[in-house]
């Protein structure tokens, strides 16, 4: 019996080993794999999100009013060629 309790320690002792390497292997590989995107993603020269909606906002602005200066020219087109 204490064969086989030690053999079963001895197994136990191994698969704990191998389970401590495969994640030692895996927090490796997601660290490469972090690198290599963000190395990528910098390459991209890609907009900050914060600048995106900076520049959003303010396209919707003028936006807004480039209508009401285009209504406001149309009126006194209007104005204009009924005085004329």
């Amino acid at each position: 019996m204490t064969q086989s309790g030690r053999l079963f320690d001895e197994l136990g002792k191994l698969m704990n080993n191998a389970a401590g390497v495969a994640d030692g292997v895996r927090r490796e590989i997601e660290t490469v794999v972090k690198a290599q995107l963000e190395r990528l993603v910098a390459d991209m020269n890609l907009v900050k999100r914060e600048d995106f909606d900076a520049l959003r906002e303010l396209t919707q602005i003028q936006s807004s009013e480039l209508a009401g200066l285009k209504s406001e020219v149309e009126a006194l087109k209007a104005k204009s060629a009924a005085n004329k």
